[in-house]
Formats: C-alpha cells, sequence, structure tokens
C-alpha cells in the first residue's frame, strides 16, 4: 500500500521574511495584497503558519530567489527532510567535512543523489568513534537535500555553524529544556582564573564545550567532558575536535554525579557551569559517596555536590573555577559543607559578576575559585571576595560605593573587559601574596578564615567587600561630589544644545519608499566590502581572512559590547587572531553580531578605533567612500527592522550581514542622511555621558550622607 507523503514544514511570517530576504512588513503586505498568497496551514489567527513548500513556490513564481544564509537553508531543509538516523550521523559528517577544500565540497554537492548518499555515508564513518553513543551511520537517496545543504553550510560559514543548527535541531526534537551555552567572554575569564599552564582539565557538565575551549586556547591538551544529555556530549566532542585538532578529546553521556565517566581521572584543573537548583541529584544513593570529604550536601544543595565533585577530580594543589548561583553562598541549608570548605582551606575566591552575564540573566550569578588541599601544604588563612558589579569611585579616599540599580543591569550589556580586569587584577595580587593582600574598598577583600566561621557562613561578595564609613574623608569626598556635579551641569548644558538641534521633516502623507540592495548584493558590486573574524573551523583549515597587518597580539579588540555602550576599544585578543585578521579604518561601519536592544546596534569607526581588531561578534563593513556614505550605511544597517529581518535562532538572535538591506540612493541624498545619523550618534553620546555623571552623582551624595561623610543644608 502506498504510502501518503510526509508532510511539509510550517514556517511563520518572521520564517519567510528571512527566506525571501525581505522585512516582516513586506510580507504582511504580501498577504493582503496578493490573493493567490498561501493561506494558513495551521497557527492561531495572531500567530499563523504557512506550508514552506508552498511559500516557496509563490516566492519563486514572482522571481524572489531565496536569500536564506546557508545555515538558515540546512534548518529548513532538515524541518522539511528529516534524516531518519537524527543528527548524530550528520554531526559525525561535519566533522569529517569540516577541513575538505571549498572545491571539494562544492563538488560532493554536485553528485547525484545516490551517490551523495554514498559519499557522505563513507565520510561520517571514517569519524564514528571519536564521537560518544555514535551508531551505525547509514544515508539514503532520501537524505540527499539534507546533505547538501549541510556541506554547502560547512563551505560557506564553517563546521561550528553546521553543527550549530544540528544540535539545535535535535535540542528542538527532545525533550530536553535548559540548555544554554556560557558566553564565551566568561568561559574565557574561568580559564584564566585557573594559575598556571594546566594540560588536563576535566569539565562534568560539559553542554556545548565553551569551557574547555576556552582552555585549549589557553593550551590545554587533554580535555575531558561529560554531559547527561547526549546530543550536547556528542555536540561538544565534534566542537571541540574542529577548534582543538592538536588536544586530546575524550566526552562521556552520562549524569557526572550518578554515573562518573571517569572515576580515576585526577586534573590539573577542573572547569564547569554546572545545572541549578536539581533536587533530584541522587541524594539518597550517594548519601555515602567517597567525594563528600566537606560533608554530605543537602537534597537542596546539588551545586555544593558538584563542586566537591570537582574537587574529588583535582590533583593536590589544582584548581577550580566553577558559575554557581548566588544562593549557593547564603542558603541556610548548605552552611555546614561551606563552613568546612573555608575551614578546610578549598574554598580560595568567590566573584560576584553582575546581572545578565549569563542565564539566569535575571541573576547575578558568581564564580567560585576552589583548590584541593595539598598534604602539609600551607595554612589558608583567607578567602578572596570580589564584587566585580561595584561601580568603584576612584577618589583619593578610596569611596566605593556598590550601584546595583535592577533595570539597568538587566538590560545593559556585560561590560566584560572591566569585568575581567577587575576579576584578574584582584585574584592574581591575592594568589601573589594572600596575607599582605589589601583589597579595594567596596570592590574586593581578603576575609579571614575566623571571620567567616559565624553561625550563617554567609559567603555573599557585596557583604563582605562593603567599605567602612570611617575609611573615607570627608572632606575629599565633599569635593569629589562637588566635582561631579559640575560635569554633570556643563553635560546637561551639552545634552540641550544637541537635542535643539532639528534637523528633519515630516515625509508627508505616507512614509517614503525605496528600492534596496542587500550588503551582499552590494558587496559583489564593490559597494563594500564585508570583513569577518573566522571561525576557528574556518581558520583551521588555513583560509586567510585577508585585510590585515600582523601584530594581532598587541592590538585591541573592539567588540559588541563597545558598539552598545559606546566606549573605544576594550577586547583583548585571547589568542583567537592570527597576522591575517581585518583591522579597523576610520570610516569602516561596525555591526553587532548579535541582535538587541540594549543599544545601538551600528557605528562609524573614528580615530580612536582605528588599528583594533574587530571581535568575533562584530561585523566589519567597509564601504568605498564613492559610492557608500559611511554614516548612511550605519544609520541603515543598525535599524531595529533591518536587523530583526536579517536574524536568525531562538534564544540568541544572529545577525546574517550578507542579509541586511540598503536603499539606493544618490551619494549626495546619502550624505544628507548620513549627516542626520551623526546627529543622532551625538544626541546619543551626549544622553549617555549625562545619564553616567547622573548616576554617579547620585551615587556619591547618597552614599555620603547615608555613611555620615555629608550633611544636609543648614545642619
Amino acid at each position: 500500500m502506498p504510502q501518503p507523503p510526509a508532510p511539509s514544514a510550517q514556517v511563520t511570517a518572521a520564517e519567510i521574511s528571512r527566506i525571501a530576504g525581505v522585512t516582516r512588513a513586506t510580507v504582511s503586505n504580501w498577504r493582503r495584497r496578493h490573493e493567490d498568497f498561501p493561506e494558513p496551514s495551521g497557527g492561531t489567527e495572531s500567530s499563523p503558519l504557512y506550508d514552506l513548500e508552498s511559500v516557496r513556490a509563490w516566492l519563486a513564481s514572482r522571481g524572489h530567489a531565496s536569500a536564506a544564509t546557508p545555515s538558515e537553508e540546512l534548518r529548513t531543509t532538515l524541518r522539511l527532510h528529516a534524516h531518519g538516523g537524527g543528527t548524530s550521523d550528520l554531526l559525525l559528517l561535519v566533522l569529517a567535512v569540516a577541513g575538505r577544500s571549498p572545491e571539494e565540497l562544492t563538488a560532493a554537492t554536485q553528485l547525484p543523489d545516490a551517490d551523495l548518499a554514498a559519499h557522505a555515508q563513507r565520510d561520517a564513518a571514517s569519524t564514528s568513534d571519536a564521537v560518544p553513543d555514535a551508531e551505525q551511520v547509514h544515508f539514503e537517496t532520501g537524505d540527499a537535500a539534507a546533505l547538501r545543504a549541510l556541506y554547502a553550510c560547512v563551505r560557506d560559514e564553517g563546521g561550528q555553524a553546521a553543527l550549530g543548527v544540528l544540535a539545535e535541531r535535535e535540542l528542538e526534537d527532545s525533550a530536553a529544556s535548559g540548555a544554554y551555552q556560557t558566553p564565551v567572554p566568561l568561559a574565557d575569564l574561568l580559564a584564566r582564573l585557573i594559575p598556571g599552564s594546566p594540560a588536563r582539565i576535566l569539565d562534568p557538565a560539559c553542554g556545548s564545550g565553551t569551557l574547555l575551549a576556552a582552555a585549549a586556547r589557553r593550551g590545554a591538551r587533554e580535555l575531558y567532558g561529560q554531559d547527561t544529555l547526549p546530543v550536547q556530549a556528542r555536540r561538544s566532542a565534534v566542537s571541540l575536535m574542529l577548534t582543538a585538532p592538536e588536544a586530546t578529546v575524550t566526552v562521556h553521556a552520562a549524569d557526572s554525579l550518578r554515573a562518573d565517566a571517569f572515576p580515576g581521572l585526577v586534573a590539573d584543573a577542573v572547569l564547569c557551569n554546572p545545572p541549578f537548583g536539581v533536587r533530584d541529584w541522587g541524594h539518597d544513593e550517594l548519601a555515602y559517596d567517597p567525594r563528600w570529604a566537606y560533608g554530605v550536601p543537602p537534597r537542596a544543595e546539588s551545586e555544593l555536590a558538584w563542586v566537591q565533585h570537582a574537587l574529588a577530580h583535582l590533583t593536590p594543589g589544582g584548581y577550580a573555577a566553577l558559575l554557581l548561583p548566588p544562593a549557593t553562598a547564603g542558603r541556610a541549608s548548605g552552611r555546614r559543607v561551606r563552613a568546612e570548605l573555608v575551614r578546610g582551606g578549598a574554598l580560595r575566591a568567590v566573584i560576584a559578576l553582575p546581572v545578565g552575564a549569563a542565564v539566569p540573566l535575571h541573576v547575578g550569578l558568581q564564580i567560585w575559585v576552589l583548590q584541593r588541599p595539598e598534604p602539609g601544604g600551607p595554612e589558608r588563612k583567607s578567602v578572596l571576595f570580589v564584587d566585580t558589579a561595584a561601580v568603584t569611585a576612584a577618589g583619593r579616599g578610596g569611596t566605593a560605593v556598590t550601584a546595583r540599580t535592577r533595570g539597568a543591569s538587566r538590560s545593559a550589556s556585560p561590560d566584560w573587559a572591566g569585568i575581567t580586569a577587575r576579576a584578574l587584577g584582584a585574584w592574581r595580587a591575592f594568589t601573589e601574596s594572600p596575607d599582605a593582600y589589601e583589597g579595594e574598598p567596596g570592590v574586593a577583600h581578603a576575609a579571614g578564615v575566623l571571620d567567616l566561621l559565624d553561625d550563617v557562613v554567609d559567603l555573599t561578595p557585596a557583604r563582605l567587600v562593603r567599605a567602612s564609613p570611617a575609611e573615607v574623608d570627608p572632606a575629599e569626598l565633599s569635593v569629589e561630589a562637588d566635582a561631579t556635579r559640575r560635569n554633570l551641569a556643563e553635560a546637561a548644558k551639552s545634552l540641550a544644545r544637541t537635542a535643539g538641534q532639528k534637523g528633519w521633516s515630516a515625509a508627508g502623507a505616507s512614509a517614503r519608499e525605496w528600492r534596496t540592495a542587500t550588503a551582499s548584493d552590494l558587496s559583489r558590486g564593490g559597494a563594500l566590502t564585508l570583513l569577518r573574524t573566522l571561525p576557528d573551523s574556518v581558520r583551521s583549515r588555513g583560509q586567510a581572512a585577508g585585510g590585515g597587518d600582523g601584530m594581532p597580539e598587541t592590538r585591541a579588540v573592539l567588540t559588541g559590547s563597545d558598539i552598545a555602550t559606546g566606549s573605544g576599544p576594550t577586547g583583548e585578543p585571547m589568542g583567537l587572531y592570527d597576522d591575517t585578521a581585518p583591522v579597523i579604518a576610520v570610516g569602516d561601519v561596525l555591526v553587532r553580531a548579535v541582535a538587541s536592544t540594549d543599544g545601538p546596534m551600528a557605528r562609524v569607526a573614528g580615530k580612536e578605533d582605528a588599528g583594533a581588531l574587530p571581535g568575533p561578534q562584530v561585523h566589519l563593513f567597509r564601504p568605498d567612500p564613492a559610492r557608500l556614505d559611511a554614516w548612511f550605511l550605519a544609520g541603515f544597517l543598525g535599524a531595529e527592522e533591518n536587523i530583526a529581518g536579517a536574524s536568525t535562532g531562538s534564544t540568541v538572535l544572529t545577525v546574517s550581514p550578507g542579509r541586511l538591506r540598503v536603499p539606493l540612493l544618490p551619494l549626495e541624498e546619502q550624505r544628507r542622511y548620513g549627516e542626520a545619523f551623526r546627529h543622532v550618534h551625538a544626541l546619543r553620546a551626549e544622553a549617555r555621558r549625562a545619564t553616567r555623571l547622573a548616576e554617579e552623582t547620585a551615587r556619591l551624595l547618597s552614599g555620603g550622607l547615608t555613611g555620615g561623610q555629608l550633611l544636609p543644608r543648614g545642619t
């Protein structure tokens, strides 16, 4: 009996806009104006879904070629032509072909369906032993569409991009939840907190392998990972083999607490971002486990089980850095275990991060740095506490007050350069001389072990780094507050002058419309050049980024956060660049690679940016000044609707630079728009400066009044 055809995938209006390379408003207009536009095949009245094949046929009938990126094409093809073996076979295929040349990958896409399936099966089978729980590979003729899309994605965007799409797809198909990637700057910070150059690294909750990749960038050559989710373990293994081909990678899929895959492993260091708030972690069956050297973790304290699991795998003197929720530092149920960690010298530092540094974004997470005590080693008399969310007033009297504006902290991008500098600066000074470390009032403090062992053993940094009012000189604070107030008054006047300049007029009865072209089209026509930081998997194939002039490690890096906050380049190369990396020049247009509403998405590079490297999350557009005005280009590339139409992803929206659209206008008219966008940039900068000074003035005055250094008028 013949089988009915498999149903086509369904897409939203937003997905249609990405496929066609138009805005969502254009799709809405198509629905209203064209009677033959496909009818909804599912969803709701407010969020309809459309049959993907019907949409593609309609677009083709009107001459709309697909503008989707290779990764978006792969994502769509997987929805239409799901491979019967799941994504495991395709993960193996990514690993096998990531090192192939573009010519070899193109040749594979041109094979007949049957030959392509056989070719891919041979490729994937060659790496089956490298991936956890990989079964025998089998591809059929019906998989050809997905295979072609995968080869094309690896060729054009690199193995990591294809890997991300496959892992995302498998997580959607499974019942797994709560799988979030550790931000790369945070992973780098955890890796840099480990002193020396450890070679053997373990991550017992490795997820996608971000922490192990950070360790590999710092020279680790033996990488061990374990994760409860098989898809994450497979993704981690493949990702690490792509980014660290010189390292030995061993990854297993199992619950690290209940079924430790490395019971005899003694690691030089442990990095971990474990799951939070898990009650069913094995409390009852693991009650007599030898790992609990500092006390049996209570049922509600799974995080303290992970802490002791990490310590149990360390060589004596080895370090561990774990990302933990703030409740771990103060919950009453964990008091006894915390006390033993402090008393035994295992806990070396607790570093508080600002709200929004990592998921969950509404909570300020903490980094715990631990060290396995050495038999006969030195007595550890203190623990370092650092609050990177603190705003430090650098007055001569050492005044410092922790400012925690919840709403602002949630919306602003983390200042990773500042966070990293503050955390590493305090940690390195403390490790050089723990007993002589004086700290920085309001930011960092080394608390004595005996002082911490009270009735609650609260290890919250914000409580322990507070400056004592007696340490602040009233006269110096008064002078500092008055100087800041005068600066605020001048900034307010400058903002008023900028806001008073009107440089626009109404378009008329209806909004102006214009023809547009994608950035890819403009690049092909020579109007601009698009330069990006290449993925590790592409660099490992020996392809040059182009446009560089050497000395990457001596240059600053301009990050996406710098664009959002309007600061100069604050990042560090971190070994991510070679001497072919593109270098920013005056007049370049810089666009953040991750869509967000927490600040501008684009800006024109000035003199302060020239010579820096674009960060991994930054796209660099270099316009031909004879054809494109830089400020005009930046204004339209960074427009909210433009960014939305060129973004893909679910949790994190990644901007596809080639799909951003630019109006086709004469150069003289571009310059008029450019001048208007330049004015908007100046207005935003003045407003940001005035806001910062207002917050600083209010903080100094409030802290001085409540601390007793300042008195109200007439007192």
